[in-house]
């Protein structure tokens, strides 16, 4: 049963946040365009998967029954293109790129969807619903090639506000002399020498762009469904054109909620091919933990740009240390207790001491902050700054005066702990940053990315601090400050605790905020939505 919850979208197509209302109480069915799989997938393609994981996970989380569904483009022109170039199999490298694009999301702990229907498996569905326009006077042959005519449809533009006598050819659309209005649309493609092809009642051929996802959404969850979403690219003309054919297939055809994110940026400017400012996840990976690149992807409102800078994910990769090194920290004093710190006969679960006032008025507003955010169109940037760094400063205030406290006081102190840690793992949980793995395995592994950023061993540092503690013990004390400050300008704090000097990944001090964080190529790699 779906929690009651005032779940506000904002709707593209009425420009506006609306209450979200499924058309079947306690059901939502989710369509969401997702990648052309021809070569690796970028952090443009990263933040629509994460977006629409968060909106996942959380309708879940209000207990709806989520059908999700997110296509994959197996067939298209740059696949063959690609294929072409590198003497591959079309659909054999479209196949390597779909398994690829999994592995990708695994690393970014998006979900798996419901259904990841391929083009290629739905090509009867896709004939079905083409034949279905033609019959109903909205498409037309020419030489096996079949045409959307725009002309018959006047709502075209209703989503993205154009109108048709300003719109081109459109994305991937050349311009053909064989249209009867230059913003007709391919909905079948004639077969060309030597690429693939499928029968159909036209001739050998293969679909055009947008009708897959008309086909494919209508198969899995009807020509009525919830949600569909996707990159703001997206929404002219690929959507417009959906939402165009899927109508003139089916006059009773409707989606309640159309969500689009916002782009990627590179230091304020648009990622694209021609200017090669982008990076893959794989890239931005090898030097970052795929959590940190997470946290960023989340960092700003879904529908906002986002500015991708290596401060940016600095700044992320020290955020997630710091909530992962606090509940390790809490994890390991609530251990220390469990096994015998309290005195005989004293139990952890003693239902007469309950949480310290001050830990409840902690976890209302976590609580509070986070429905409240979550529920007005998914204002994940929010969340993890405001009262769930409350929290953790209280869970850090609460460790450091455990040991000093009474008995009594000490029970009531590790309760509160415990609940306190409970509630942050939920909102991780929900916001898909809850590692798969303990704590320390995360820590250790945001340690080994540091360090290769740095570009310095574990012995380097180790050897940098015995080093230092000579320093000291020698008064040399501009040598240890020298070293405290070239690691810390490297991403390497160095913290004294008592007699011991450990160390932790830190945001740089001078970091070169101008320079890319990773090794590009000089073609980098791309792939396109879809």
């Amino acid at each position: 049963m779906a929690k009651k919850v005032n779940f506000k979208i904002f709707n593209t197509m009425i420009k506006t946040t609306e209450d979200f209302k499924p058309l079947v109480p306690g059901k939502v069915g989710m369509y969401v365009c997702g990648v052309t799989s021809y070569d690796l997938s970028h952090i443009g393609h990263a933040r629509a998967a994460v977006v629409f994981d968060v909106l996942f996970r959380y309708l879940q989380h209000l207990g709806y029954e989520v059908t999700y569904v997110r296509n994959f483009t197996d067939i298209d022109d740059k696949i063959i293109h690609k294929a072409n170039e590198l003497g591959e199999d079309p659909l054999s490298l479209s196949n390597r790129f779909c398994e690829e694009y999994l592995i990708d999301m695994d690393s970014l702990q998006c979900l798996l969807p419901t259904h990841q229907p391929r083009v290629t498996d739905h090509m009867e569905q896709i004939k079905d619903m083409i034949t279905q326009i033609i019959n109903n006077g909205f498409a037309y042959v020419v030489e096996g090639d079949v045409f959307f005519a725009v002309d018959k449809f006047p709502n075209y533009g209703q989503l993205s506000g154009q109108k048709l006598e300003n719109t081109r050819a459109g994305e991937r659309v050349a311009v053909d002399t064989r249209k009867r209005n230059p913003a007709d649309f391919a909905l079948w493609k004639a077969a060309k020498p030597g690429e693939p092809s499928w029968e159909s009642p036209w001739g050998p051929g293969r679909p055009g762009w947008h009708i897959e996802c008309s086909a494919m959404s209508a198969h899995y969850l009807t020509f009525k469904f919830d949600i569909h979403g996707g990159g703001s690219d997206l929404a002219f003309p690929h959507h417009e054109n959906e939402i165009t054919q899927s109508a003139a297939a089916c006059q009773e055809s409707h989606v309640s909620y159309w969500m689009h994110n916002g782009h990627v940026t590179n230091n304020n400017e648009k990622m694209s091919k021609s200017l090669g400012n982008f990076f893959t996840i794989r890239q931005v990976t090898e030097r970052y933990h795929p959590l940190a690149l997470r946290y960023f992807l989340m960092s700003a409102h879904y529908r906002s740009p986002l500015n991708y800078t290596v401060l940016q994910l600095e700044g992320s990769s020290d955020a997630i240390f710091y909530i992962y090194q606090t509940l390790q920290d809490c994890e390991d004093a609530l251990s220390s207790f469990q096994d015998g710190s309290l005195k005989e006969g004293v139990e952890l679960n003693d239902k007469k001491v309950g949480i310290t006032a001050d830990a409840q008025k902690c976890i209302n507003k976590l609580r509070e902050e986070f429905e409240t955010k979550m529920s007005d169109d998914l204002s994940t940037s929010h969340i993890l700054i405001g009262a769930f760094q409350e929290a953790l400063k209280f869970i850090n205030s609460s460790l450091s005066m455990l040991k000093k406290k009474q008995q009594k006081q000490q029970l009531s102190l590790i309760q509160s702990l415990t609940e306190i840690e409970k509630e942050a793992k939920l909102v991780l949980k929900i916001l898909g940053l809850l590692p798969p793995c303990t704590y320390a395995e995360v820590l250790q592994q945001l340690k080994e990315k540091a360090l290769k950023r740095a570009g310095l061993t574990e012995q380097d540092v180790l050897g940098l601090i015995e080093e230092r503690a000579i320093a000291r013990k020698n008064k040399d004390f501009s040598r240890s400050d020298r070293i405290r400050v070239d690691l810390t300008a490297k991403g390497i704090a160095l913290m004294d605790v008592g007699r011991e000097t450990v160390w932790r990944p830190c945001v740089p001090f001078e970091p070169e905020q101008d320079a890319p964080s990773v090794v590009v190529e000089q073609n980098p790699p791309s792939a396109v939505s879809s």
